[in-house]
């Protein structure tokens, strides 16, 4: 990684963890998903041991959704978006790296979490360690296609609502397919490996399309 290309993940990194503190805010909503949902449920530890990969993923996905928002937001306020437009590089490279950036602070800490927060479902040891290595894999997929809704919303004032929207439907398979391969290594339908790299398919798309697609959207609205 060239120079200007660390500075801008060192400088996102940063920001990413210091405003609004979205790796905190990102874990204790998942936090929050993980105990109300068995308030809910009930007390069946044998249902709760049955859907809780399902909930681990709806908790990423619904706690990855909350720092999108931010992603070009403050770049646009304070102007340094157009500079990284004026500047001569990739842009599609500077949204890859955006995006990474954004996921080590928001998006690693759920990983992270994962294993933890599987215990309130009791989920035994296999579900765990299935449940982490499918998000660990996964959630870049959910930063890179929020990346999309992000760019397409940057010019509005209030366009988290809306981001959502746009977001969801298109995690959808992601969140197929990473609840697919952890009932799968837990109740083995199908094997393991199938789903799984679909899923390890689906984040390497998103990596293409996600930054070209962002990328296009961001000059768009700065003309």
């Amino acid at each position: 990684m060239t120079g200007w290309a660390m500075a801008l993940f060192q400088r996102d990194l940063r920001l990413s963890i210091r405003v609004g503190g979205s790796a905190l805010v990102g874990v204790l909503f998942f936090l929050a998903v993980v105990t109300v949902i068995p308030f809910g449920v009930g007390p069946d530890l044998n249902l709760l041991s049955r859907i809780g990969p399902a909930i681990l993923w709806i908790g990423a996905l619904l706690a990855t959704l909350l720092g999108l928002d931010r992603l070009f937001q403050a770049d646009r306020d304070d102007g340094t978006l157009d500079l990284m437009l004026m500047a001569g590089r990739p842009l599609e490279l500077v949204v890859l790296i955006k995006c990474l950036a954004h996921w080590v602070a928001t998006g690693l800490p759920l990983v992270v979490a994962a294993p933890l927060l599987s215990i309130f479902l009791n989920v035994d040891l296999v579900a765990m360690g299935a449940v982490t290595l499918t998000l660990l894999v996964g959630t870049p997929a959910l930063t890179l296609i929020g990346a999309i809704g992000a760019s397409l919303t940057v010019a509005l004032r209030r366009g988290g609502l809306l981001l959502a929207v746009l977001v969801v439907p298109l995690a959808i398979p992601v969140l197929i397919f990473g609840v697919s391969a952890a009932d799968a290594a837990i109740h083995d339908p199908v094997p393991f490996m199938t789903p799984f790299l679909i899923l390890c398919a689906l984040s390497l798309i998103a990596a293409v399309i996600g930054p070209v697609a962002s990328a296009a959207a961001l000059r768009f609205s700065a003309e």
